[in-house]
């Protein structure tokens, strides 16, 4: 009986060449396949991460009126103290006005280019706008 075992594992040498390359070319059409989506769920999550940034400047933002009642003097240091997750990731934040009681304006740019702004109107409207239309996480109208 080992015998015959001996014998059998000896004749059964391994895998082809041909069988080989077969599983090189399929691995390499799944990595095509693959490669593109992947890439394409990483601009997401860049430009998610923007408009994350943004949302937390405005919290940070509108935590500081409630302390001072106006956002005169509100800039990026005051509301890291604010909020210290503020530019902790690869998304870079600004302010981009700040110098009257009533309105402001923040941005955030993301890794791939697009920024998001949150302006709050003397008016007390809040607009959400972004650059580079159409990619990712801005819409073609230009509102988040």
């Amino acid at each position: 009986m080992l015998h015959k075992l001996r014998q059998r594992a000896q004749s059964e040498k391994g895998f082809t060449l041909i069988q080989l390359l077969v599983v090189i070319l399929i691995i390499g059409i799944l990595a095509a396949i693959a490669l593109p989506a992947f890439l394409n769920q990483r601009g997401k999550a860049q430009d998610t991460e923007a408009k994350s940034e943004a949302r937390t400047m405005q919290t940070a933002m509108e935590t500081y009126y409630t302390d001072e009642q106006t956002y005169t003097g509100a800039d990026l240091t005051t509301l890291q103290k604010i909020e210290v997750a503020i530019g902790s990731g690869k998304a870079t934040p600004a302010v981009t006005t700040a110098g009257d009681d009533d309105s402001y304006k923040v941005e955030s740019k993301s890794k791939n280019g697009n920024v998001f702004f949150i302006e709050k109107l003397d008016t007390g409207k809040v607009l959400r706008t972004c650059t580079a239309k159409g990619t990712y996480g801005c819409p073609s109208s230009g509102n988040w």
